[in-house]
C-alpha cells in the first residue's frame, strides 16, 4: 500500500529547484491559500483602492478580504480613513460589499450609529455606565500615497511603506493624480491563484504572442530581451530601440520628470515594490491603439502628451500612468483558484466624458490585455494542478522578475516562521 505524505508549506518552498517555476501544490491547497491570505493580504501592506472612490465627505468603499472586511470612508476633514466592517456590539456587518453615501454609519441589526470618524454616537438601551468612547469602530493603518489608498490589517504594519511613500510622492505629483476621477471600472474573475496573477504580471515574454492591443503602445524590450540567433537587421533594430529610449529619457530628464527605476523587490524588502518611467511606441503619447492621448484634459496642468508610462509594481496591484489617463489594478485573493481583479481607469478631475475623452479609446487596451491576462492564468493554473506538472526553468532574460517574486515570496514566508 502506498501512503501519500502530505508536504509542508515550507518543505514545498525547498522543492522549488532554483530558478524554476513553483510546486503545483503551492497554487491548488486551501491551507496554503489561507496561509498566504493571513500573510500578504494581512501583515503587509496591500491597495486597496484610490481615493476617487469616495470623492466627497459621507462616501464608502467597502472591500472584502479573506475574512476581513473594510470600509474606507471620507469624513467630514476630507480625510481618507478605513475601519473594521465589525460593529461594536455583536459583530454584524454595517455595510455590504461595494459603494455607497452616509450621512452616518449604522447597524442595520441594534442600530448603533457612528460618526465618520468612527466614534460611536448612539447606542439605545445600553444604560448610563456605558462608555460609548470604548466602542468606537477598530481603525485600519492607512495610507494615502498620491491617489492610491494602502492598508495594512496586521497589529504591526511594515515600516518600509514609507519608502515607497518617498519614492512615489513625488512621481505622482507630477501629475497631480489625486486630483482625478474614475472613468471608468471593471471587475474580472480570474480562474487562478493570487500568485500567477502576479507572476503573468512580472514579465512580457508572453506580450508579443497574445497582447496585440497592448503591443501596440507597450515595449516589451525593456523587460528583458534575447539576442541569440538575431540576425544582423534585427541587432541593428534593438540597437537603434536603446538609442531612442536614451535620447527620450534625457530629455525627460532635462525638463525634471522623473525617470531613474527603483527596486524594492529583493528577499530583504518587506512593501516590495517597482517603479519607472517606460517609453511608449509609435507616436508616443498613451496606451491606445493609435499611441496618441485617449483624453485631451491633461493630468494637472500638464502640456506635454509625450511622457511616456509611469509604472508602480506591488504584490498585489500594478499601476501606469500616463499624460492623459492612469490605469490603477490591484488584486484580491478569493480561493486557490480564484482571484478578483479590480481596474479602474482615472481621468483629470475636471474631464467630461464624450467631449475630453471617450471610454471606449480610454479603456481599448487594457480592457483586452485584461481578459487576455484572464485566460492565461486560467489555463496555467489549471496545468500546475495536473498531476503530470514539473516545473519548467524560467528565462534568465525575460522571467529575472517571476525568479525575484518567487524568492521574495519564500522569504517573507520564512520571516513569518512558515
Amino acid at each position: 500500500m502506498t501512503i501519500n505524505t502530505v508536504k509542508t508549506h515550507r518543505e514545498l518552498l525547498t522543492d522549488r529547484t532554483p530558478g524554476h517555476g513553483m510546486p503545483g501544490g503551492l497554487f491548488g491547497r486551501q491551507d496554503i491559500f489561507e496561509t498566504d491570505v493571513d500573510i500578504f493580504f494581512t501583515q503587509h501592506w496591500i491597495l486597496v483602492g484610490v481615493t476617487s472612490d469616495v470623492p466627497e465627505p459621507g462616501d464608502v468603499s467597502t472591500i472584502d478580504i479573506g475574512k476581513s472586511s473594510i470600509l474606507l470612508v471620507r469624513d467630514d476633514d476630507e480625510h481618507v480613513q478605513a475601519f473594521r466592517n465589525v460593529c461594536r456590539h455583536r459583530g454584524a456587518r454595517l455595510k455590504p460589499a461595494g459603494k455607497s453615501t452616509v450621512g452616518m454609519l449604522v447597524c442595520p441589526y441594534h442600530q448603533w450609529t457612528y460618526d465618520l470618524d468612527g466614534s460611536l454616537k448612539h447606542a439605545a438601551h445600553m444604560g448610563q455606565a456605558f462608555d460609548p468612547k470604548c466602542k468606537s469602530l477598530i481603525p485600519v493603518h492607512t495610507r494615502v500615497i498620491g491617489t492610491h489608498v494602502f492598508v495594512c490589517l496586521g497589529d504591526e504594519p511594515p515600516e518600509d511603506i514609507l519608502y515607497l511613500d518617498q519614492v512615489m510622492t513625488p512621481r505622482f505629483a507630477q501629475y497631480d493624480i489625486a486630483h482625478s476621477k474614475i472613468a471608468y471600472e471593471s471587475e474580472i474573475i480570474e480562474n487562478g491563484n493570487w500568485k500567477l496573477v502576479i507572476e503573468n504580471n512580472r514579465e512580457c515574454y508572453h506580450c508579443a504572442a497574445t497582447h496585440p492591443e497592448l503591443t501596440a503602445s507597450f515595449l516589451p524590450e525593456d523587460f528583458g530581451f534575447c539576442t541569440d540567433g538575431l540576425g544582423e537587421d534585427s541587432l541593428q533594430a534593438l540597437a537603434e530601440y536603446h538609442r531612442r529610449n536614451a535620447e527620450t529619457k534625457a530629455n525627460w530628464e532635462h525638463e525634471g520628470y522623473i525617470c531613474e527605476a527603483v527596486e524594492h523587490l529583493g528577499e530583504d524588502a518587506v512593501t516590495q515594490f517597482r517603479s519607472q518611467r517606460l517609453a511608449i511606441a509609435g507616436n508616443g503619447e498613451s496606451q491606445t491603439l493609435d499611441t496618441r492621448v485617449a483624453c485631451t484634459r491633461l493630468f494637472g496642468d500638464l502640456t506635454r502628451r509625450d511622457l511616456g508610462d509611469v509604472h508602480l509594481w506591488t504584490h498585489n496591484s500594478w499601476t501606469h500612468i500616463m499624460s492623459d489617463h492612469a490605469v490603477v489594478s490591484y488584486i484580491i485573493p478569493l480561493a486557490p483558484d480564484k482571484t478578483l481583479v479590480r481596474t479602474k481607469w482615472l481621468v483629470h478631475a475636471d474631464a467630461i466624458e464624450g467631449v475630453d475623452y471617450q471610454v471606449d479609446k480610454l479603456t481599448e487596451v487594457w480592457a483586452a490585455t485584461n481578459l487576455q491576462d484572464a485566460n492565461l492564468v486560467g489555463i496555467t493554473h489549471s496545468g500546475t494542478q495536473d498531476p503530470a506538472y514539473t516545473p519548467g526553468p524560467f528565462s534568465a532574460f525575460t522571467e529575472t522578475y517571476v525568479d525575484q517574486f518567487s524568492r521574495w515570496y519564500a522569504a517573507r514566508l520564512a520571516a513569518h516562521g512558515v
